[in-house]
């Protein structure tokens, strides 16, 4: 076995109708598609998502992923707790590496990443969330780190991302607290980005990536690459890492074609080249 399917032990199934892909022109939208369960992360649930992740990377037509749970009541409640509780012990620490490694591949992604959240997100959920580059939630949804009050930690990148993002004070509250959130608080900390209605939650996520997709994708995927490393790094080296990125754009068709569509009063086409 090659790529992520060498990840798992040989009798985790492959199940497509798991995590269900459409592709909508330049955007591509991700759906987990287990609402009976709010949309929680098993083991086949979690080879199916990190499977198309990986064919999904080298796609670059592709512009920008919205990721979203099936139904209105979960975007996904984190690890599937049944199937934990009648897992081995054995098996506990390669369910542990996956949800792990779930979250670096969403975060690692070339292409930009929403988070579409429409019901609850907890634990592995928001840790999902927070793996993207952006959130849109609904105002019904509800987040929160709620591991501690399971006896756990969140494992997948919580501890680490949410300081990040809203800073260590406000992160220590959610996290050593376990409590949940709702969506107005969720954007006044910074968590997510955007708040819609129920029935405008897919249409402001739709409007978020069609606006990232209209750029230059060379010039938005280097854009990404410099703000997620850069910001790990010392000023001067995040700005050298920077330049580097910039050089990318410098010899494409598409920085050609901005300058001419600029001087010509139209709207650029956009080749990713």
């Amino acid at each position: 076995m090659t790529g992520v399917a060498a990840d798992f032990p040989a009798d985790v199934p492959v199940q497509p109708e798991l995590v269900t892909l459409e592709r909508e022109g330049d955007l591509v939208w991700l759906t987990i598609d287990r609402p009976d369960v709010m949309n929680c992360l098993s083991f086949p649930t979690l080879r199916r998502f990190r499977t198309l992740l990986e064919e999904l990377r080298e796609d670059l037509s592709i512009r920008c992923i919205l990721i979203r749970g099936a139904g209105t009541r979960a975007f996904c409640a984190g690890a599937d707790l049944k199937e934990r509780k009648t897992m081995p012990d054995a098996r506990v620490p390669h369910f542990v590496r996956n949800i792990r490694a779930l979250m670096d591949d969403v975060e690692a992604m070339p292409q930009p990443t929403v988070a579409v959240i429409g019901g609850f997100a907890f634990g592995g959920g928001t840790e999902l969330a927070l793996a993207c580059d952006l959130r849109v939630a609904s105002e019904q949804a509800t987040l929160g780190l709620t591991e501690v009050s399971l006896a756990i930690i969140p494992g997948a990148g919580g501890t680490q991302r949410l300081p990040r993002l809203i800073g260590k004070s406000r992160a220590k509250d959610l996290v050593l607290t376990g409590r949940r959130i709702d969506a107005n608080e969720a954007e006044r900390i910074g968590l997510v980005n955007r708040v819609a209605s129920a029935d405008a939650l897919e249409a402001a996520a739709r409007e978020l990536a069609g606006a990232i997709a209209a750029n230059g994708p060379i010039a938005v995927r280097a854009a990404k690459d410099a703000i997620d490393r850069g910001a790990e790094l010392a000023m001067q080296d995040g700005l050298a890492h920077e330049a580097r990125c910039y050089e990318r754009v410098l010899g494409t068709s598409d920085r050609l074609e901005a300058l001419a569509a600029f001087a010509e009063k139209r709207k650029p086409v956009f080749k990713g080249e």
